[in-house]
């Protein structure tokens, strides 16, 4: 569906049971507020790296959230680089939730593809639980690599902002928002480790 796409009291149950040193935090200021991920680098290295090399460029500045789609009461906000494609890195080993155990729930966030081994920039955030985007057999589903720990409300604004009726192909027809809703800013909230899995 999506291929074409504080404190410890505050934490959801995610970040509580991930030592805290494992999360890296991302702040991600958009026209509409400010969006804070908790990253799992412990269980999602390749993911949560290429997310951070992203970040740590500048490259998500300017860029934003292109697309809401409603689905089973809540639904999902895709955003990514869609400006120039020069800003891309290349793409990266697929981290199945099948070897990550972080599943595909509400405000989890994860890697968009196209198939294995495709994901580069494009990313989603949904607001329910969708089991059908966790990995099953030959299905490789969607590298969930995280959640939102705060911001929740910005999540839902971006999912109700207004969408183009026309603009968008196949099934992304009326998906399409119209203005995007742009990331100002994109920035790590704390000191990391250099991580090795890093992307080249």
């Amino acid at each position: 569906m999506l291929a074409a796409c504080l404190s410890a009291l505050a934490l959801p149950a995610f970040a509580q049971a991930v030592p805290d040193a494992d999360l890296i935090r991302v702040a991600l200021d958009t026209e509409k507020g400010r969006i804070v991920l908790a990253l799992d680098q412990a269980h999602a290295p390749i993911t949560t790296a290429n997310f951070l090399k992203y970040v740590e460029a500048g490259r998500f500045d300017g860029e934003g959230f292109y697309r809401a789609l409603n689905y089973a009461g809540g639904g999902i906000v895709q955003g990514g680089i869609t400006s120039d494609a020069r800003k891309l890195y290349p793409a990266i080993v697929h981290e199945p939730t099948s070897a990550t155990g972080i599943k595909n729930t509400a405000w989890t966030v994860a890697m968009a593809n196209s198939g294995p081994n495709t994901a580069r920039s494009d990313f989603f955030i949904m607001t329910t639980d969708i089991p059908a985007f966790d990995a099953k057999g030959a299905d490789i589903g969607f590298a969930a690599f995280g959640k939102v720990v705060e911001g929740q409300e910005v999540v839902k604004a971006i999912l109700t902002a207004p969408v183009s009726p026309t603009k968008g192909e196949g099934a992304m027809k009326g998906q399409m928002l119209e203005p995007m809703v742009k990331i100002l800013k994109a920035e790590g909230l704390e000191d990391r480790r250099p991580n090795e899995n890093a992307p080249a």
